[in-house]
């Protein structure tokens, strides 16, 4: 697979502050250590920020505006907060704050034009599915990701696959695209999570596909899922470019869900969903555990652009990742491997009984998907 990699330096901080999830390194972190691998020869493709009319292709003017506002000012007034959910401990204001919420919507349409042309394109830094129209939610003020799938449709694609893979339901993709017969949505996520919607037998005016899995998913479950439902969902659909977003959240150690995914079985997913069509953007997503996340997203790019996983990290990916620190992730809980190594070992296991009765659910007619569920 012809593979590129878009970003921009603004990802070197984290933008967040304090005790927010997000107060940790990510993307820079993923950008440092594929450039230690020698993954990044001629650099990566610079993303734009997103412009006002850009974004008025789903957000609402009011909305937009009352982000630029808050960052102008430092304050949110309770109409504002109550209205548009920002300036909340969910969704803070900060310095920055808009271009870099613009810059994520920027690389997503430029990895969804380049992705056009044919290959993949790497936008790690995208992945805010839960972004809605007229306010900000889990984190995520624009929905970066509905953009992609926007630019694919402008491009002239008739059908557009989208695969989240993230612990939380990508509730704002499913809900933009709910009536859009050229769009099938499928997310995979944690069952009683927040947003706690995205429940199995919900299609969201029929192009929708949830599958709400049990908390200690393994990779053998998580396996059977894509093989026996997710791929074969995407082949009947025979989507002309497909939009993934690859959360590190359902990795084992993560602090906001319970599943218990190896880094190894998220890549395999998304280089066989790369595979369905001739065009592909992954995005990132969730992931609150700063070591997780890095070597997750960064030995992604490795599987897409064709490098080989290395055995063990050099030293100074090593010194990177042993300088990270989250209030999240207990010391006692923090593995020797998660600063050594980039590959997880796989989390094979026994295969739940609920997880075939998803997989029989998701490909079950409408009429009787609720009765299977």
């Amino acid at each position: 697979m012809h593979a590129q990699f878009i970003s921009s330096e603004i990802y070197r901080a984290t933008g967040y502050r304090g005790n927010h999830p997000l107060a940790i390194q990510r993307v820079g972190a993923v950008l440092d250590l594929a450039d230690h691998l020698g993954w990044l020869p001629g650099g990566y493709v610079q993303s734009h920020r997103a412009s006002r009319e850009e974004l008025l292709a789903f957000h609402a003017p009011d909305y937009i505006d009352a982000i630029v506002a808050a960052e102008a000012t430092r304050r949110v007034s309770d109409e504002a907060r109550a209205r548009f959910r920002i300036g909340t401990l969910e969704n803070p204001v900060f310095p920055g704050l808009y271009e870099r919420a613009g810059t994520s919507v920027g690389g997503s349409v430029q990895a969804a034009r380049i992705a056009a042309r044919g290959g993949v394109a790497y936008h790690p830094s995208g992945g805010t599915h839960h972004g809605m129209p007229a306010h900000a939610s889990g984190f995520c003020f624009f929905n970066d990701p509905v953009f992609a799938i926007l630019t694919l449709l402008d491009e002239g694609m008739s059908r557009v696959l989208y695969v989240d893979l993230d612990a939380h339901h990508g509730d704002g993709v499913e809900a933009a695209f709910a009536d859009e017969a050229r769009v099938m949505t499928v997310s995979i996520h944690e069952e009683n999570r927040w947003p706690f919607t995205g429940r199995l037998g919900d299609r969201a005016g029929g192009n929708a596909r949830n599958l709400p899995v049990p908390g200690r998913m393994n990779d053998s479950e998580f396996g059977l899922l894509m093989a026996r439902a997710v791929l074969p969902l995407a082949q009947g659909f025979a989507p002309e470019a497909v939009v993934i977003t690859c959360g590190a959240d359902p990795l084992a150690g993560d602090p906001l869900s319970s599943l218990e995914l190896s880094n190894v079985a998220l890549w395999d997913a998304v280089v066989a969903l790369a595979r369905i069509a001739p065009s592909t953007v992954v995005l990132g997503g969730g992931g609150y555990n700063p070591w997780t996340v890095a070597r997750c997203w960064t030995g992604l790019w490795g599987r897409l652009a064709g490098y080989e996983i290395p055995a063990a990290l050099p030293g100074e990916s090593r010194r990177l990742l042993e300088s990270f620190d989250c209030d999240l992730v207990d010391e006692e809980d923090r593995l020797p491997r998660w600063t050594t190594t980039l590959a997880d070992p796989r989390n094979d296991g026994p295969v739940r009984e609920r997880f075939h009765e998803i997989a029989e659910a998701v490909l079950a007619p409408e009429r009787n998907a609720e009765h299977v569920a």
